[in-house]
């Protein structure tokens, strides 16, 4: 059902919200954090299938305290915020729609028609583990969403999340009874060279051919991506995100109650090892996101003079779409046989300090590039696409 508004915006005055740039900069070098381990893994993509997010932490050297320290930072954390953001987002288009007096979702089924597009095309051409798909789906049924009540969204909020979390412990359960689960996974060679040695086409084979098990992380997290979409929502309304009073006081409680509830539970599904990692990426880890959101906008709050660092945030933010692909590109061209193929180079004798050093140099392209493009130009290259294509 389309309806169409004309009551004046209750959101951000139709402002553009500078700590959502900021954040959404930040998250796209968070997600960063996770999928760096990704693409110079054994079997990068499958690897993660066959052995599991945390990958192996047996040793207690330096190298690998540091890694699961860098891993769980980011896992699961940097995905929920771009999710929150996202629905913040929609909040946004909304209210433009409503001042305007313009019909809703109305055009809006497009763009995200045209999103899963691109979420296609980029899961199948660069990477199986794309978060594009699986936003354009929540973001059509979100869109819908803003049409109905207030207590309506509420309910659908209590029921995803319930769903969502009985989902995950039965999940864990199954997993901490299945003994077969305790055997520690292996990538078969072949996956392991197809990364290392095959063709492009061959990596692109493999993915369309196991699709299924390469895309159901959507699928264990639709509940939770509506949530947080909803979210997103709720917390733009009430002010969140904006330079005042209120915006710092939510904020605050976001920090205490994401961080103090979030980072405990975490660590004790860290301890609880690899048949936890459901519960840690998709239930705590969101809690952790939270908090995440309110340190950044304390932070940034205390900032009386932007520097060059939140100038490159803030481009960053603006450009998210165009970040979030190019940082898998790049990563791609590095660490597969098919580019530099560092990861089988470096592998063993550098892991995992050039991990980091990957991530920290891929970031700072991302800064400086995004920086230097919105100098001459008003949008990142794919928003600029999208845009084109949409007046079309």
């Amino acid at each position: 059902m389309t309806t169409r508004v004309g009551a004046p915006a209750i959101t951000a005055g139709g402002k553009r919200v500078p700590l959502l740039d900021v954040l959404r900069g930040v998250a796209i070098l968070g997600t960063l954090m996770t999928n760096v381990w990704v693409f110079t893994g054994p079997g990068s993509e499958w690897g993660v299938v066959e052995v599991g997010g945390w990958g192996d932490f047996s040793s207690g050297s330096f190298g690998a305290v540091a890694e699961r320290a860098f891993r769980l930072a980011a896992d699961g954390k940097f995905f929920s915020l771009l999710t929150i953001l996202f629905g913040a987002g929609i909040a946004i288009q909304y209210g433009a729609a409503e001042r305007r007096g313009q019909p809703w979702p109305g055009r809006y089924r497009r763009r995200a028609l045209f999103l899963f597009a691109e979420g296609t095309v980029h899961f199948v051409l660069v990477f199986a583990f794309d978060v594009l798909m699986g936003y354009a789906v929540t973001a059509l049924y979100v869109a819908w969403l803003l049409t109905r009540p207030e207590r309506t969204r509420c309910r659908v909020m209590a029921w995803a999340i319930g769903l969502h979390l009985t989902a995950m412990g039965l999940l864990t359960a199954a997993l901490a009874l299945d003994d077969a689960a305790d055997a520690e996974g292996r990538v078969p060679q072949r996956v392991v060279d197809l990364y290392a040695h095959g063709s492009w086409l061959d990596q692109i084979g493999f993915r369309l051919e196991n699709a299924g098990a390469l895309r159901i992380e959507p699928v264990l997290s639709f509940g939770l991506m509506v949530f947080l979409f909803l979210l997103g929502v709720r917390l733009l309304r009430s002010g969140a995100f904006e330079a005042s009073g209120i915006g710092r006081h939510i904020r605050a409680r976001m920090l205490a109650w994401g961080l103090g509830l979030g980072v405990p539970l975490n660590a004790a599904c860290a301890v609880g090892g690899a048949d936890w990692f459901l519960m840690g990426r998709y239930v705590a880890a969101p809690l952790v996101a939270i908090g995440y959101a309110g340190l950044v906008g304390a932070l940034v709050d205390r900032v009386r003079r932007p520097g060059a660092l939140m100038g490159a945030l803030t481009s960053l933010g603006r450009m998210s779409l165009t970040g979030y692909v190019l940082q898998n590109v790049l990563c791609v061209l590095v660490s597969y046989g098919i580019g530099l193929n560092l990861a089988t180079r470096l592998g063993d004798t550098w892991h995992p300090w050039w991990v980091m050093g990957l991530w920290a140099a891929v970031s700072a392209v991302l800064l400086v590039g995004s920086t230097l493009w919105l100098r001459h130009f008003t949008a990142g290259p794919l928003e600029s696409v999208q845009r084109w294509a949409l007046r079309h």
